[in-house]
């Protein structure tokens, strides 16, 4: 997202931008996956990627290349950048030891493996990271380790791989890092104090099948380690974009020559491969490669104060997220909240908020007002100025202020602040009109209000330009609003500054945003409904025939404090003890209503938290948009009678 907004910003600069990245499709994740799927990583990857290209459209995000590292172009690179590297001396071999199972025959790099974290003693760590306490792993370390296909212990064996001797670039990249006034404070302090305590040489190699296959001689069953052959994407990425449009050469302006800059977008726990792994491997090359001019690394973005985490189930993935809200309300609200500085906390009464008070009452109200105003007090025509008072030429300069101070803002990648001066002019606006009353005016001064309508559509129009970077569906709508040609992604940034003409005929002003008028409790909801039939798309006979299907007998029902539409049930299924389900039926059953009820359940699921109430078993219910109804057998029968 925030390398989007910086792309779209230069492009309206007028400056020549290449916007790439790609799905990266190497390393272990993939193939456990595709193993326990029974397909082959490939057909995974071709799925994934699909998925992916589709749901970033949907986002609006503007790729000049979104590529993936099947890719031949990237797998042709890689394998000759390393080659390069190799015979410069910088890689090196030796032996080590991984855990092997006999079993399934093979080594056991990454998350082939995994066991209990003997730093914090998370029981589901994975051989490269504990997922709970952050660390990176050795996965030789791991106490009770089991593989990840097959679930038996394995055995310690030797294995022989390749090294990337990193050490060797220590002083150029002190250098390169010490000096670079762009890079933002978290990541220099990082990368300098790894340098300091000692690079130590890297692995570029791995026992897995799946991958682009080593260069090295000897190398023969090894592929290169994902994480040295994915940063690597940025520049065949770029090869690849200028091969598509038939100007082969042209991606060597943007990694030699030395006008142009590098600007990457991360999360802070990847710093070190962008600013040591990255520029070291172009350094070895021997080639005169422009290293990474800004490194941007964001803290991290916590939900309700926890890790993103998609197999605990924490998280609200971007293709469930657009079928909840339009693409710019996630935009804006995920800027708006951007951890800059350090970790930000998303919830749902932020979300709230932002939407229903910045992008609603403020921005969507102020636009809709003047636009509409002009329609009903000049005939959709913008009103012709005349003898602007001083209070309407202070506003003309703060619009010119604003566009500058935006412009600012995002060349130096503070998209919060940015964003903060959009909604501003905004504010400003709303201020103005407020202050001004033109719809009085009309009546009394009709020039005067003439004057204020004619002002309030130039902070319209900049709003537009400033805007599409962030809110870029959103801009184009304020831009066929304003009924003026082309798109708003087409124009230039210092457009923004120019008054738009009198006498322009504006479009049929409508609302752009809608608010939010659902509770906390009521959006989580929706979303775990979203989640349920996400989940219910791609049930195979197989994974249907796991699901234990019984009839089971509502012994209790009562309300959960805080919720309007769950309840906590009590269900016997034929156990000595009843099980607990919460259901979303409370503006449909009142509780009592419910107890006596005999409902199909599914018992064989993980427990859940849902609203702070676990969740053993979920009650099955038929729902058509408006009713949602329980599904109940046609006669009662014996409690933990099996469905078939």
């Amino acid at each position: 997202m925030s390398a989007d907004v910086v792309a779209r910003y230069y492009r309206l600069k007028g400056d020549e931008v290449v916007f790439v990245s790609g799905s990266d499709e190497h390393g272990t994740p993939i193939e456990v996956e595709a193993i326990k799927r029974n397909v082959s990583p490939k057909e995974l990857t071709d799925e994934i990627h699909e998925k992916t290209v589709s749901l970033f459209e949907k986002w609006g995000l503007s790729f000049d290349n979104y590529t993936r590292t099947e890719n031949p172009v990237h797998k042709s690179f890689v394998q000759d950048v390393f080659l390069k590297i190799f015979k410069n001396g910088y890689i090196f071999s030796e032996e080590t030891e991984l855990p092997y199972c006999g079993n399934c025959k093979r080594f056991l790099p990454d998350r082939f493996v995994k066991g209990i974290c003997p730093y914090c003693g998370y029981e589901d760590a994975r051989g490269d990271q504990c997922e709970s306490c952050g660390r990176l792993l050795d996965p030789t370390k791991l106490i009770e380790p089991k593989c990840s296909i097959c679930g038996l212990k394995p055995v310690i064996r030797k294995t022989k791989h390749w090294y990337f001797d990193l050490p060797k670039f220590s002083k150029q990249l002190y250098e390169h890092i010490s000096k670079n006034k762009q890079f933002p404070e978290n990541a220099r302090n990082f990368s300098l104090k790894l340098i300091e305590e000692g690079l130590k040489p890297r692995s570029v190699t791995r026992d897995n099948k799946w991958g682009i296959p080593a260069p090295f001689p000897g190398a023969e069953g090894k592929t290169i380690y994902v994480w040295v052959e994915a940063v690597l994407g940025y520049v065949s990425a770029t090869i690849e974009y200028f091969k598509k449009i038939g100007k082969e050469d042209e991606w060597k302006k943007f990694w030699f020559d030395k006008d142009a800059k590098s600007i990457y977008f991360i999360g802070k726990d990847n710093i070190p491969f962008h600013t040591i792994i990255l520029p070291a491997l172009l350094l070895a090359t021997g080639e005169d490669y422009n290293l990474p001019w800004n490194v941007n690394s964001t803290e991290f973005l916590l939900l309700n104060g926890q890790k993103f985490s998609r197999s605990r189930r924490i998280g609200i993935w971007i293709d469930e997220a657009v079928e909840l809200f339009p693409a710019d309300y996630w935009r804006y609200v995920l800027i708006a909240t951007r951890p800059e500085t350090k970790d930000s906390n998303f919830t749902w009464r932020v979300f709230i908020e932002k939407v229903n008070s910045d992008l609603n009452d403020t921005l969507g109200n102020f636009i809709h007002r003047t636009l509409k105003f002009i329609n009903q007090f000049f005939g959709g025509k913008i009103p012709k100025p005349e003898n602007l008072d001083a209070d309407d030429e202070e506003v003309l300069e703060e619009i010119k202020r604003e566009v500058d101070s935006v412009a600012s803002y995002i060349e130096a990648c503070k998209l919060q602040e940015a964003l903060r001066c959009v909604i501003g002019l905004a504010r400003v606006g709303n201020q103005y009109l407020n202050r001004k009353e033109p719809w009085k005016l009309f009546k009394t001064a009709p020039q005067k209000a003439a004057n204020v309508l004619y002002v309030a559509t130039q902070i319209v129009k900049a709003i537009a330009i400033i805007s599409a970077p962030f809110i870029p569906f959103t801009a184009e709508k304020i831009w066929k609003q304003l009924n003026l040609e082309g798109s708003v992604h087409k124009q230039l940034w210092e457009e923004a500054k120019k008054p738009l003409k009198a006498e322009h005929v504006i479009g049929k002003p409508e609302p752009l945003f809608e608010k939010i008028r659902f509770n906390e409790e009521e959006l989580q909801a929706m979303l775990e409904k979203v989640r349920e039939r996400h989940e219910s798309k791609t049930v195979s006979y197989e994974d249907f025939s796991r699901m234990d299907l019984r009839v089971g007998k509502i012994v209790s029902a009562e309300r959960i404090e805080g919720s309007k539409n769950l309840l906590k049930i009590l269900i016997d299924i034929g156990e000595e003890k009843p099980r607990q389900a919460v259901g979303g039926f409370a503006r449909q059953y009142a509780p009592e209503s419910l107890v006596g009820k005999y409902v199909a359940v599914i018992v064989n699921l993980e427990p859940r938290k849902i609203f702070g109430v676990t969740s053993e078993v979920m009650v099955l219910a038929a729902e058509d948009g408006q009713t949602i109804a329980i599904l109940q057998p046609e006669k009662p029968v014996k409690p933990g009678s099996k469905i078939k």
